[in-house]
């Protein structure tokens, strides 16, 4: 029984994160994209050049082509929230609900209100009216992403709520403090930029691609030249918001700073690793073996990095399975044996709320409700078994998130080098160069998975922090159901995908072509 229980944890996991991970490679080209196709226009409106007009026009179909596939992988996603989690949806539905329903009510219509006048109505109003309709679908697709982003922050983070024994569910109480989380700031921030260098990073490869054929040169030049400085400014504030990540993580989730560090003993003034080799011969968490070996180490920038402080203590996972060292708040941290204990009490205080409630014995519900509003904070942690059970998979997420910021270092260099080459108008002379930049379309894709999987691997065994893990989320449906629905989903999504690359594929191949219907002598005043 256990076995199939586990199956059946890792198959509704499993089938979770390949949706996830289908949807993620159409959302950061949507808003990439977006941004840079709504400043192209702005361009086109503020010089009249017509010339703008075309490469405007060429990126927005691309533009419709993908978001059109991302709308259908996304609403899928969110109804597995009710089929393959519903016990997750059940104990905080109340509070998770709330950002995607005002995401669906407000984004999603504010987008699908103002598309069709940015794909249909370029000679039906006026230039300021459909730049208007542009910047807005593009702020709608925005918006999507922040409450989305707010909704999945407040994993990471739980906050603003109440948890209510009467229903055993947890219920928003301040709904500001939900929205205005520093991790959902920060994690709105850092997704939303990662998108903006995915889209110049597209933007500069498929007009590689265009001056390797030697067609399209003016218009290719242009894009690169716009699309290159935006990438620029776009990893430079990816930086800044993934600083200010790393500060949300090591305040609020120890453990995955620890995991993404390989960082088993905690240390005053902590390095950095740049890169190295988990050590594959590390079998357990404290025994005496190096956690990374042949690491190449930036004196004292983890704690630099997380704290603000050269100096500052950085716990590895020893010490937060072991507790005892002091937190940035000033209190002792707890150990897991500590955690677990208060999570079993406040468990067995919901137990005996219930029984009081029962035979309406109030003082006695008082008393238990008392008892669980002091524990809940590790009500989770109830539910763990040994101290292994709350540490992630350390070489995953140690490998995503160094390479991950690898790349990000490339893609500066890439975006600066692009524009240099374009500026003295020598690209077209280095072949190998186009083909490096058109490479650099899939390593984009690449690094926001990887992003994804320091965040969400990172925080395993979490469903939500220290409250509710992953095996307790789940519905309680057949393990083969949940293989049958993750093999339709690979087939369907796969398909959609190959659709999505031949039909984006033909686009590219036609090239942008000029305004189909000529104005009229009315149309141009």
């Amino acid at each position: 029984m256990e076995l199939l229980h586990t199956s059946l944890v890792d198959w509704s996991r499993a089938q979770f994160a390949l949706t996830a991970m289908y949807h993620w490679l159409f959302v950061p080209l949507t808003l990439g994209l977006g941004v840079l196709m709504a400043l192209m226009e702005t361009i086109y409106v503020k010089t009249g050049d017509e010339k703008w007009k075309k490469v405007t026009k060429f990126w927005m179909k691309l533009f419709g082509i993908n978001f059109a596939i991302g709308v259908a992988t996304g609403i899928i996603m969110e109804f597995q929230f009710g089929t393959n989690w519903s016990n997750y949806s059940y104990f905080v539905g109340d509070i998770f609900g709330a950002p995607l329903a005002i995401e669906g009510i407000v984004a999603f219509f504010m987008e699908a209100t103002f598309i069709s006048i940015m794909f249909f109505g370029w000679n039906k109003v006026s230039k300021g009216a459909h730049l208007a309709s542009t910047w807005l679908t593009v702020g709608g697709a925005t918006l999507s992403a922040l409450w989305i982003l707010i909704a999945n922050s407040w994993m990471q983070l739980p906050t603003g709520m109440e948890f209510n024994p009467l229903t055993v569910r947890n219920e928003m109480v301040d709904f500001w403090a939900v929205v205005s989380s520093p991790v959902a700031i920060n994690k709105f921030l850092h997704s939303v930029t990662s998108a903006w260098v995915f889209g110049a990073l597209f933007v500069v490869g498929i007009s590689a691609w265009f001056l390797l054929k030697k067609r399209e040169i003016d218009f290719a030049k242009k894009s690169i030249r716009l699309a290159s400085v935006f990438g620029f400014i776009s990893v430079l504030l990816i930086i800044w918001t993934g600083h200010g990540s790393a500060q949300q993580v090591a305040h609020h989730q120890p453990m995955k700073l620890a995991v993404m560090e390989g960082l088993y003993e905690g240390q005053e003034g902590a390095p950095l690793i740049g890169m190295g080799i988990v050590n594959p011969k590390k079998k357990a968490y404290n025994d005496d073996e190096e956690g990374v070996i042949m690491a190449v180490k930036l004196p004292k920038m983890l704690s630099w990095m997380a704290f603000g402080d050269a100096n500052a203590y950085v716990p590895g996972i020893v010490n937060i399975v072991d507790g005892g060292y002091t937190k940035p708040d000033g209190t002792i941290a707890l150990s897991f044996a500590e955690k677990q204990a208060q999570g079993k009490l406040a468990q067995q205080a919901l137990s005996e709320f219930k029984k009081a409630e029962a035979t309406n014995n109030t003082v006695a519900m008082a008393e238990h409700k008392a008892v669980l509003d002091a524990n809940f904070k590790y009500f989770g942690y109830g539910f763990l078994e040994n101290p292994e059970d709350e540490i992630a998979n350390v070489p995953l997420v140690f490998y995503a998130f160094h390479f991950m910021v690898i790349l990000g270092g490339a893609f500066l260099l890439i975006f600066a080098v692009a524009f240099y080459m374009d500026k003295k108008d020598i690209l077209m002379k280095y072949k190998w160069m186009l083909w490096i930049l058109i490479l650099f379309i899939p390593l984009g894709y690449l690094a926001g998975q990887l992003g994804w999987i320091v965040a969400e691997f990172g925080r395993q065994p979490w469903a939500i922090q220290d409250i509710l893990p992953i095996h307790m989320a789940i519905s309680g449906l057949q393990t083969s159901s949940v293989v049958i629905t993750f093999v339709l989903f690979a087939v369907l999504f796969t398909g959609l995908l190959i659709a999505e690359i031949g039909i984006t594929r033909k686009q590219i191949i036609r090239g942008p072509e000029i305004d189909e219907k000529p104005k009229t002598k009315k149309e141009t005043h």
